[in-house]
């Protein structure tokens, strides 16, 4: 046990993350809906995550996400913020607006309320872009469901999913 906030399995993943990107002398940039800062907060409580963190967006409003992230207005007006396409546009604005090579991006409905047929509380959509177009896994994204007792349970497991993501 750490004197950290964070459970021990977010720590661990995120101090994986440090460590093999700062191997690799990559940087990461993170915009975050749904799990507010959660992921930035991980890969801030290890020591020489400053040589890998460049920035976070916490863009928790659609506002937000057309100021700070310059997503199209009519991605969030078509698709809604918590799908694919914005995802997408999150990532690849935070990507533009840092010095990264590798950018993630988290939105979703963590609950309780805020669900709807087609996106039940518990749906997390995350996307992945690289700064290098050869890389063959320059981008990716996809749309998770997470089962959670709780608001905190979702935003625990899009955490470490996105946690994951940053891996090289």
């Amino acid at each position: 046990m750490t004197d950290s906030l964070l459970p021990d399995d977010v720590l661990a993943l995120a101090r994986r993350v440090i460590e093999e990107n700062a191997a690799l002398g990559r940087t990461v940039a993170l915009a975050e809906s749904c799990t507010g800062g959660l992921v930035a907060a991980a890969l801030t409580e290890i020591a020489g995550s400053s040589a890998v963190l460049d920035r976070g967006f916490v863009t928790y409003s659609n506002a937000s996400k057309r100021e700070l992230l310059g997503v199209p207005g009519d991605i969030i007006d078509t698709f809604g913020a918590v799908s694919i396409a914005c995802a997408w546009a999150m990532a690849e604005g935070a990507l533009k607006r840092s010095g990264a090579d590798v950018a993630v991006a988290i939105s979703g409905v963590a609950g309780p309320a805020g669900g709807s047929d087609t996106k039940p509380v518990g749906t997390v959509v995350f996307a992945r872009a690289l700064r290098n177009p050869a890389d063959p896994e320059a981008g990716e994204a996809e749309e998770r469901h997470f089962a959670g007792e709780s608001r905190a349970a979702v935003r625990r497991q899009a955490t470490l999913c996105a946690l994951e993501l940053l891996l090289p």
